[in-house]
């Protein structure tokens, strides 16, 4: 999403709800609280050179469920000064 882009206020709202739960949910994970699930599956697909092994379930899952929604979205997540705090995934 553009992050200039002008919201309705009760959109950024829930917009910013969701990025705070996807951001919880990467944490709780073993990852960096100030990254994206996104952003991390993304940094394990370029790992492993876009083919997440078959015992990376879950990464794998999640990659091909979002990119079903929006086309490589995993690579364009990517959030390249994040993910220096994660605890897991260290590939």
């Amino acid at each position: 999403m553009d992050k200039n882009k002008k919201m309705h206020p009760i959109a950024r709202y829930f917009f910013n709800q969701a990025m705070a739960l996807d951001q919880l949910i990467n944490a709780m994970g073993g990852g960096d609280p100030d990254e994206s699930v996104s952003s991390r599956v993304g940094k394990i697909e370029r790992h492993y050179v876009g083919e997440i092994p078959w015992y990376r379930p879950l990464p794998k899952f999640l990659c091909w469920g979002l990119d079903k929604i929006d086309r490589n979205h995993c690579q364009e997540a990517i959030e390249e000064d994040e993910g220096k705090h994660a605890v897991l995934d260290r590939y």
